[in-house]
């Protein structure tokens, strides 16, 4: 089922999605001071790819705790309400639903992605 809900995203925006998250991934890192929020462009690209059939593992410390709160002051917060609003508008519908559920993956990514990593769940 994964594999059907991952293609159907991919091509009906999951594939622009991850191409402007690469895009802006490069954009942060053309500077050195950059790079961590470009790698953590870099894992939303990955995970707006094919989102289906992946979990988040979140965790870190103190220094996460600090770059995730310079996250949300610069972009973050926007980017959470988006994909939240998103979902909502997606679980209008029935089919909509798991749709909706991964938007919601992506607004709990987009307030703490310092620390967090993607993994592979193996549950059917």
């Amino acid at each position: 089922m994964k594999t059907i809900g991952n293609l159907i995203w991919f091509l009906f925006g999951g594939l622009w999605m991850g191409l402007g998250w690469t895009l802006v991934g490069l954009c942060w890192c053309i500077s050195i001071i950059g790079i961590p929020v470009g790698i953590q462009c870099f894992k939303f690209a990955h995970l707006a790819f094919f989102p289906f059939g992946k979990v988040i593992v979140y965790g870190g410390g103190a220094s996460s705790l600090l770059l995730n709160i310079l996250w949300l002051i610069f972009g973050g917060f926007a980017l959470a309400v988006s994909s939240a609003i998103h979902g909502i508008l997606f679980c209008v519908t029935i089919v909509g639903i798991p749709f909706g559920m991964q938007c919601f993956k992506f607004a709990r990514l987009a307030l703490t992605p310092f620390g967090s990593d993607v993994a592979v769940s193996y549950a059917m």
